[in-house]
């Protein structure tokens, strides 16, 4: 595990980061808080453009739990059928959908633990629903964090709660409402999994990755 990059280092990263992109916005589409919901739930191991393709038309005429209730198990398999573990899905889509009606009268909480006791959602769709929505400054951790974080020793961690604590603990607070952004585009476009495009990154002369490319 790479270590800790100290406090005035990650100043400079995250500071970078916000000139270069000051307003990140999430790549999921959505109407509302409802469908963003949705849309975190049905990314989990999918990417975001496959999960816009599903959700384009579905998006269109659902705007409410009570929409998707009507709508039913099948009729939602019909339009998320190209996503990977579609049924498990569409029957945790369906079941919070109801526990939204009966027991929040079909609003949308916004606590952390309240959306974790939903089917379905995990801390990291939490996260990112409490981000985008509400602009609470929760970090989602997923594959591109986990990679960016341990490679370049903006935060490193064993496991995804270890790099979440590691953004909390040392990034400076005024810039961590939109890390989680920061850190998932950069390891989507720039700091990719198998060939890192280094030569175009912007915090190369910060980063501790030994095995930079050109």
């Amino acid at each position: 595990m790479s270590r800790q990059l100290n406090f005035h280092v990650l100043k400079e990263i995250f500071e970078r980061f916000k000139e270069a992109d000051p307003e990140p916005k999430g790549e999921l589409n959505h109407t509302n808080v409802f469908t963003l919901l949705v849309a975190v739930a049905l990314s989990a191991q999918s990417t975001d453009k496959g999960v816009n393709k599903a959700t384009e038309k579905l998006f269109k005429f659902i705007s409410s739990p009570e929409d998707m209730i009507k709508l039913g198990e099948d009729g939602l398999i019909e339009y998320i059928k190209t996503i990977g573990l579609y049924r498990n899905k569409a029957r945790n889509v369906i079941k919070l959908s109801q526990i939204l009606v009966d027991q929040y009268n079909g609003i949308v909480p916004n606590s952390r633990a309240a959306l974790e006791s939903l089917p379905g959602v995990g801390r990291k769709t939490a996260n990112v629903v409490l981000n985008m929505w509400w602009r609470h400054p929760a970090q989602a951790v997923d594959t591109h964090i986990f990679r960016v974080g341990n490679r370049s020793g903006i935060a490193p961690g064993k496991d995804v709660d270890a790099v979440e604590r590691a953004i909390e603990d040392n990034i400076p607070a005024d810039l961590q409402l939109h890390a989680h952004h920061w850190l998932i585009l950069h390891g989507r476009y720039f700091c990719k999994a198998r060939k890192p495009l280094c030569g175009n990154c912007i915090i190369r002369d910060l980063c501790i990755f030994e095995d930079k490319n050109l």
